[in-house]
């Protein structure tokens, strides 16, 4: 069956809706971790500082989990894993709040716990979803994810403050305890199809496979250091603009709203070209758009710019994991999923240095230049590298290139 005839209803099974909630109080709790760190320490001794500081253990927890227990994945059944990563981390969730006034050293083990114990989980459940759907449904499924993904980061920001300020500072972690808990019981009613390849993927090989991916987690921590720029510098960009900083909270959230539009658009019909070069085309869309934040004049220019780029964003998002699924064996998905996770992780925090560092320099508009700029440069070097180098073998499979 051509993609072109198919529609999302094919995907509404009773499989997908149980994956579906098991996909959204996973991603929530991950969604609000962040903020509700700062809101959780911002009444306490160290305020914002300290926030700041959890929220950084936080995801230093993701990017050193990720590639750990996302490499254990393929090696034996990923539900009962999955699982206990969950619940590990709705442990750490729901102790936090509890250990409020406890040392900060105490806070911090908590924070990184709470991010690595699931950092697998992303890369796991979406695999999860590639096999639960045939495969000419893969990308359709995948713009799905990414839609309901922009959905939980939409919402998370005024949950958590409208939590924090209405019920108790630890409310939003008290929330996501209680979310990711849901996920590890209910992933483990998910059903888990045997991966199509071997199966037997040694240790050496798999480290091997996982590095034969290197440029779509390149292209993908560009266009997530793209992402970070903008989000990062827009509050400074709207002060120099002499327009309510205020603003920052609804563009961005309108930013997300976009890339749910794009992602479900985009599984709406096939597109030309290889889903590589389709990502590049996103990419690059994309950039075009950030630098618009920069010479677009007035709060409608700036809305303007971020809601092109939240659109376009989307396509590179599906593009880049259905690019991983070209590369790799299907035993290494789930692995090589969360290591892109954990690369996205790290591309994020080295541009928040490099935005704070600029913005000292600098006007924000020179600093956004500057990070599309870098992104473009990363992304053309990616690209010429994807182009040269060989895919780690798979198993033969119906070829996928003309139904994306």
């Amino acid at each position: 069956m051509s993609r072109s005839k198919q529609s999302y209803r094919e995907l509404m099974t009773r499989e997908f809706a149980l994956w579906a909630v098991v996909a959204l109080a996973s991603k929530a709790p991950v969604a609000m971790a962040p903020l509700a760190l700062v809101f959780l320490s911002r009444g306490a001794h160290g305020g914002y500082t300290l926030g700041a500081t959890l929220a950084s253990a936080y995801v230093l927890g993701e990017v050193v989990g990720a590639p750990l227990l996302g490499a254990r994945l393929a090696r034996s059944r990923m539900r009962p894993q999955l699982a206990l990563g969950l619940l590990g981390g709705a442990l750490s969730f729901g102790a936090l709040p509890l250990a409020r006034d406890a040392p900060p050293v105490v806070l911090v083990g908590l924070a990184f716990l709470a991010g690595a114990a699931p950092a697998a989980c992303p890369g796991g459940v979406r695999s999860l979803l590639t096999r639960l759907v045939e495969e000419p449904l893969v990308p359709r499924a995948l713009s799905a994810e990414a839609t309901l993904t922009q959905l939980t980061w939409a919402a998370a920001p005024a949950l958590v403050v409208l939590l924090a300020l209405q019920v108790h500072p630890g409310a939003p972690l008290a929330l996501g305890a209680v979310l990711a808990a849901v996920a590890g019981l209910l992933v483990l009613r998910l059903p888990e199809p045997p991966a199509r390849g071997d199966g037997g993927t040694a240790k050496v090989r798999m480290t091997r496979t996982l590095w034969a991916g290197w440029p779509v987690y390149l292209t993908s921590a560009a266009a997530m250091a793209m992402l970070a720029t903008a989000e990062l510098v827009l509050p400074a960009l709207l002060e120099d603009r002499d327009l309510p900083v205020g603003w920052s909270g609804p563009l961005l959230a309108a930013f997300a709203l976009a890339s749910a539009l794009g992602a479900f658009c985009y599984g709406l019909r096939a597109w030309p070209g290889s889903v590589a070069a389709q990502s590049l085309v996103f990419l690059t869309l994309t950039a075009g758009c950030v630098t618009l934040i920069a010479f677009l004049p007035g709060l409608p220019g700036v809305a303007l710019g971020l809601i092109l780029a939240g659109v376009f964003q989307s396509g590179v998002m599906v593009t880049r994991n259905l690019s991983l699924r070209e590369r790799l064996p299907e035993e290494a998905h789930a692995a090589a999923y969360s290591v892109m996770y954990a690369v996205q992780g790290v591309g994020y925090s080295l541009t928040a240095t490099l935005s704070a560092v600029a913005l000292e320099a600098a006007s924000p508009a020179a600093a956004i230049l500057g990070g599309v700029a870098v992104t473009v440069l990363i992304t053309a070097a990616s690209a010429v590298a994807e182009s040269r180098s060989t895919p780690a073998a798979r198993p033969t499979a119906p070829d996928r290139r003309a139904s994306v």
